[in-house]
């Protein structure tokens, strides 16, 4: 199938064309000529990339629901294997649902974050009331790296964590035990994700030299800001996340621990440093929602001080460098037809990210809702 999108505005992953032909040569773009089988009008819309969730967690729809919004891709960052097997089968037998990429299992100490949410989610995750790996010890880390490894995962997640922003006491790896999970991932070719949201940990996870963190922190840390410029480390915003636990008196002590004010303080300052953002959500199974929240998401990354285009680039272009993934985040022929067609021009007003029209996932226009 050769489809022509006509006359359309195009943001191509770092830059805007105000007026281009696409063409989608079966799962690739491809540069425009020849006969065509069907054509787009793209009168008044834009052709975007389509879009990276830097953050989520899969469970059975959330891929399907991801897809209807424009997100082709979703970053897993924890999935029990059993869930993890039928997500990654979906993802790859079919083109109605976003491709996904994972972490499988993080590392977490015994007893440590998240052990004390699974109860809550029950089936959600496929099989989440089983025990699952820990880690106790230098060694223990280092098989537990090799055993991810084994089962095909695409980077390490490691839990910094040790529940104060919850208001918890809970078990957290030591600093020579992230360490040893950093460079034991670093000598198989996979890069590290820190899941660390005060200052404290973050401090923890950029010394051990993680290549990314998972969230922005959400207390007063201004002063990590050079440390993490130094190491060379990408940050994933999950400022909807944060947003939606706001007002969950349970969720968070924003008084004494923290509170999405700071994450969004976090994420100015930390653009302001150059850092790179990768748009995250850290969707799940309650709140935030697969899919429509990244459009939330891209809000909230301008009220930050992102422009609408470095906020879709920080979901198109920018994951799809610090992720390996290659083959898209961008319009341009040879890559992966992956593209989402919005009404209005999101490089000018972010809102219009959420008018979605038109998804391709590998060529494969999805059917609208």
């Amino acid at each position: 199938m050769r489809t022509l999108i006509r006359d359309v505005r195009v943001f191509d992953g770092r830059c805007v064309v105000p007026r281009a032909d696409v063409l989608i040569d079966g799962p690739l773009i491809a540069a425009p000529g020849g006969p065509v089988d069907v054509e787009v009008d793209g009168r008044g819309r834009t052709l975007l990339p389509g879009l990276i969730d830097g953050h989520t967690h899969t469970f059975n729809g959330s891929l399907a629901a991801a897809l209807t919004a424009g997100v082709t891709t979703e970053l897993d960052m924890f999935c029990l294997p059993g869930n993890l097997r039928g997500q990654r089968e979906l993802a790859t037998s079919r083109d109605d649902v976003a491709d996904l990429r994972s972490a499988g299992l993080l590392a977490t100490a015994p007893g440590g974050h998240p052990t004390q949410l699974l109860a809550a989610i029950g089936d959600e995750f496929g099989d989440a009331a089983q025990p699952f790996d820990t880690v106790a010890d230098v060694d223990q880390a280092r098989a537990f790296v090799a055993a991810r490894v084994a089962e095909g995962i695409d980077y390490l997640k490691v839990v910094i964590d040790d529940g104060a922003v919850h208001g918890l006491r809970l078990p957290a790896l030591e600093p020579e035990i992230v360490v040893a999970l950093v460079d034991t991932a670093h000598d198989h070719g996979l890069k590290v994700i820190a899941h660390a949201i005060t200052g404290k940990e973050v401090g923890i996870a950029v010394d051990a030299g993680v290549d990314g963190l998972a969230h922005v922190w959400c207390d007063a840390g201004d002063d990590l800001v050079g440390r993490v410029v130094e190491r060379g480390v990408f940050v994933v915003s999950t400022l909807v996340y944060f947003e939606s636990i706001t007002g969950q008196g349970d969720a968070v002590d924003h008084a004494a621990h923290g509170s999405f004010e700071h994450a969004m303080r976090a994420a100015r300052v930390l653009h302001e440093a150059g850092v790179p953002i990768v748009a995250g959500t850290d969707a799940n199974p309650f709140a935030p929602l697969h899919g429509v929240s990244m459009h939330r998401e891209l809000e909230l990354l301008t009220l930050a001080g992102l422009t609408p285009s470095e906020a879709l680039a920080s979901a198109t272009s920018v994951p799809a460098v610090h992720f390996g993934l290659t083959d898209r985040g961008r319009v341009e022929p040879g890559l992966r037809a992956d593209l989402a067609l919005v009404d209005g021009d999101p490089t000018t007003d972010i809102t219009a990210v959420g008018s979605v029209v038109e998804v391709w996932r590998r060529g494969v226009r999805s059917a609208r809702p």
